[in-house]
């Protein structure tokens, strides 16, 4: 069951052709598709998509890019939305110390608010984090010691220590593009030890496109070059890698209720 858990279909890159470009992930195979929410300004047509589409859900959160412009972000505000039908997850959130697009404190700050959001609904967290191992690690260490919550470390490029701590704290990891790159041997190294029953694939398009269409808008269409790449680097059957990753997926969003085979 090819699944890509996370898309952006609200980005303006989709503007032109939005709905062929979901018609072409379903003849690809494409079963499910899960519509990541990067800030509360674009919520409704994330929303909408979900609503639109039986075959995608969605998420509701604030990227660390966009930490600026929400620094006053309440866990009430996230909950609310969160409660619409359709919503399965809450971000994508985190930290982002490469571009530093928002001042590193105020990220951090709505960081936490997705926290207890995710908390307080049972709702699984969407996680993007670059540059920002050592911060990451200590917020989530903290954060677990309070209470527990699902995580995702969403297209997982950081380095092994991070990797290695969070699968300590029971983190599921999302397998992108970027595994199929040539220059990428560390990712797959990591790949190579994340826990087999909590991995995931994704497309994270229009960004990141899979070889060969590297350099071009991506679409979930693709995903299932990520799923045949992450098949070779564990050394599973195409069987093995559908079936691990589709249970994986559906025990993280445990919302989504599972479709017959």
């Amino acid at each position: 069951m090819l699944i890509d858990s996370h898309v952006n279909l609200h980005a303006p890159q989709f503007d032109e052709d939005r709905e062929a470009v979901i018609d072409r992930a379903r003849q690809a195979g494409v079963r499910l598709m899960v519509e990541i929410s990067d800030k509360l300004s674009t919520f409704e047509a994330t929303h909408a998509l979900a609503m639109n589409n039986a075959d995608i859900w969605c998420t509701v959160g604030v990227h660390p890019h966009e930490a600026k412009d929400y620094a006053d972000l309440t866990v009430d505000r996230l909950v609310e939305l969160a409660d619409r039908p359709r919503v399965i997850g809450i971000g994508e959130c985190g930290l982002d110390f490469h571009y530093d697009l928002s001042p590193r404190d105020v990220q951090a700050t709505v960081f936490r608010q997705h926290i207890e959001a995710a908390r307080r609904t049972g709702l699984p967290l969407v996680i993007h984090t670059r540059e920002a191992d050592e911060v990451m690690a200590d917020i989530l260490r903290e954060e677990h010691r309070r209470a527990p919550f699902k995580f995702l470390m969403h297209c997982y490029t950081s380095g092994l220590e991070l990797a290695e701590t969070t699968m300590e704290l029971g983190a599921w990891f999302s397998v992108s593009g970027i595994a199929t790159f040539k220059a990428a041997e560390e990712v797959r190294e990591v790949i190579r030890r994340m826990p087999e029953d909590r991995i995931i694939v994704e497309t994270d398009c229009p960004y990141l496109a899979p070889i060969p269409h590297r350099g071009s808008r991506n679409e979930p269409a693709y995903v299932g070059l990520v799923l045949e790449r992450l098949a070779e680097i564990r050394g599973w059957t195409p069987e093995q890698a559908d079936e691990l990753t589709t249970d994986a997926f559906f025990n993280l969003f445990d919302r989504i209720p599972r479709p017959a085979e």
